[in-house]
């Protein structure tokens, strides 16, 4: 790593997390942006900027951590996840959050489930993930109740997880129909209080029929987009009167239809930061839904565009098993970038959706912009990708609190 106290990057053309600036000078002062524009400091270490564009770190909206998963994120530029169901809860993640060579994170702890409910059908038997085992274990809250989902709320938050998530999931898209399943008075009741008590609420929905049951809750955001039905406008309609943000993992979506993120890994840009275990899990795929049609989830997400709902760009990477294919941490939210694209939201939306709009809907109002008193999280790519999507993966250099991460 490499630490100047003043830092000036100048001739970049800058997006600032919601627009194009044009070129500026942007000053760092130690772990904030001093300043947006105006002449370098006297004394200032000085990058040069010029064909490059300073975009904010970018937020990947649905992770699972593993090991070594949030350095491999840092390396693309992810200077933050936020996990949707993990270990990385306050009473945690000391060590991370001032460990500038990984990206930050913040969690949900673990999700409110019924027992054997989802996600317990996606672990082989038997299976146990590498790694050691945090400080504190995470608390198990699964609830079959009102009554017991509305006490595990406050818990949750007391053990330091950033947000509540519930779990609506019948397990037909997994190819596990029947899994015991969150019903709508259990989800109604601790939706409320996490509504009680401040707190932000997200759903798990891979359908239809789960995406209304999130509405009718009063869900805060959905971290899948159903994909086991075309849209309708009422549905759309529906999402968008409620003023839920979406994060549709089209990448994940994709996965569990069987394509493969192997185009993704031939990139050079992408296959010199994985290692073997990454590169083959990235090349595999969850294929758990094969009838499934990418078309219409990429027309999901272009009329949720269209309605104006926040959309906010994830992943849901996981483990660097093959089970778990398809997705790889960091390198395919530059992926997710490019289906939003494709999908219909210009290249400047998709940018939002991993920058300032999910630091909006997250409460994260210490990042995800490139503005005066903020982190200095930031990532430089040769090119324009508010032109060329593609060009956030040509990584010049990338500062996580203005510590500048060495190439690897």
């Amino acid at each position: 790593m490499a630490t100047t106290a003043t830092t000036a990057i100048t001739g970049a053309r800058v997006f600032d997390g919601e627009k194009d600036l044009g070129v500026q000078t942007v000053v760092l002062d130690g772990r904030k942006i001093r300043r947006v524009g105006g002449d370098v400091p006297e004394g200032a270490g000085v990058v040069d900027g010029r064909g490059a564009t300073l975009l904010p770190g970018l937020i990947d909206a649905h992770v699972h951590s593993s090991p070594g998963s949030l350095a491999l994120a840092l390396r693309f530029g992810v200077t933050t996840e936020l996990e949707m169901q993990g270990l990385n809860t306050r009473e945690n993640r000391a060590h991370i959050t001032e460990d500038d060579t990984v990206a930050d994170v913040r969690s949900s702890g673990f999700a409110i489930t019924p027992p054997g409910g989802h996600p317990s059908e996606l672990m082989p038997e038997g299976f146990r993930p590498a790694g050691n085992l945090p400080p504190v274990m995470p608390l198990m809250p699964f609830s079959t109740t009102p009554e017991q989902a509305a006490a595990f709320v406050p818990q949750l938050l007391a053990r330091g997880s950033d947000y509540i998530k519930f779990m609506i999931d019948d397990g037909s898209v997994e190819g596990h129909p029947g899994l015991p399943m969150l019903d709508q008075a259990t989800l109604d009741a601790g939706v409320a209080e996490a509504r009680k008590l401040g707190a932000l609420t997200v759903a798990h929905t891979l359908t239809l029929d789960a995406t209304r049951m999130a509405a009718e809750a009063g869900i805060d955001g959905l971290v899948h987009v159903f994909m086991d039905q075309p849209h309708t406008a009422e549905i759309i309609d529906v999402i968008a009167e409620a003023d839920m943000f979406v994060v549709p993992c089209v990448c994940l979506d994709a996965s569990m239809m069987g394509i493969t993120g192997s185009e993704l890994a031939d990139d050079p840009r992408v296959a010199r930061r994985l290692d073997d275990r990454w590169d083959k899990t990235l090349r595999s795929s969850y294929d758990r839904y094969p009838q499934g049609r990418l078309d219409d989830v990429l027309a999901t997400v272009r009329a949720l565009s269209a309605a104006g709902v926040d959309v906010l760009a994830g992943t849901d990477a996981s483990m660097a098993e093959t089970f778990f294919g398809g997705l790889a941490h960091g390198a395919s939210l530059h992926h997710e970038l490019q289906y939003l694209v494709a999908a219909g939201l210009t290249p400047a939306q998709a940018l939002r959706a991993a920058t300032a709009t999910t630091a909006r809907r997250f409460r994260l109002g210490d990042r995800g912009r490139i503005a005066e008193g903020l982190r200095a999280d930031l990532l430089l790519v040769d090119g324009d990708p508010t032109t060329d999507i593609g060009d956030t993966l040509n990584t010049r250099a990338i500062w996580r609190r203005g510590t500048r991460l060495e190439e690897s």
